[in-house]
């Protein structure tokens, strides 16, 4: 273990995170991105994430569970909708993010135009 990852949040958990999920955590479950999931005695949820620290990458059914929407954790194996996406966290800021450039205006294609 790196010792980097003791003193900076950016590296998926602190020193207090880490000691807190070592004496209190009780691991629930794991996510499709590697995230895992833990809760307390008094059901305090919290979550080491996999890679960077993203909070879009926490799936729908984790998400419900994390906020005490549900009290069920969720499957993987759980059969899903054909008409539900597969998640996605936000690309904003990234080479990923949607950009829609043109639209049809008078049977022109125009760029969009800022806000005055």
């Amino acid at each position: 273990m790196s010792f980097k990852i003791f003193f900076t949040w950016w590296n998926r958990q602190t020193l207090g995170t880490f000691l807190k999920t070592l004496i209190f955590g009780k691991f629930v479950g794991k996510d499709e991105f590697g995230n895992k999931y833990y809760k307390d005695k008094k059901d305090k949820r919290w979550v080491i994430y996999s890679k960077n620290i993203e909070a879009t990458k926490i799936t729908s059914d984790w998400f419900l569970w994390m906020h005490h929407t549900v009290d069920k954790i969720p499957v993987q194996s759980e059969k899903k909708y054909s008409w539900q996406k597969k998640h996605q966290e936000n690309k904003t800021g990234s080479n990923e993010s949607y950009k829609p450039t043109k639209i049809e205006k008078n049977d022109k294609l125009k760029k969009y135009e800022t806000w005055k």
